[in-house]
């Protein structure tokens, strides 16, 4: 690995639009990957997406969401709060307004 990397997740960074509109983007550094989700109220990962989810680690800057593991354990997390959820699980955006996430997913 180099000895700096340093990615920005505006202008160039692979992206994704959801079926509703929500946006996501992400880089790769050399260990790690970033994300960052802009999920507009009622977004939810099963319908918008549609696939299983796999582990995630995240913190979320603004907005709620409500995360169901797989055991069917839920817990709602917002602003200033870091989660982690292992495979199978669901989440969807909570109140009015949009749910703003990063999320870190360990490289092999």
């Amino acid at each position: 690995m180099d000895d700096v990397i340093a990615k920005t997740l505006d202008g160039r960074a692979k992206s994704w639009t959801f079926l509703d509109g929500s946006t996501r983007t992400a880089v790769i550094l050399g260990s790690v990957a970033i994300g960052r989700g802009n999920y507009h109220p009622g977004w939810r990962w099963s319908a918008h997406v549609g696939k299983r989810s796999g582990a995630h680690v995240g913190y979320v800057l603004s907005g709620y969401m409500m995360i169901r593991a797989a055991n069917g354990r839920e817990i709602k997390v917002g602003p200033g709060e870091a989660f982690e959820v292992g495979p199978g699980h669901d989440a969807w955006v909570v109140g009015p307004e949009p749910c703003i996430a990063l999320d870190f997913e360990q490289l092999k």
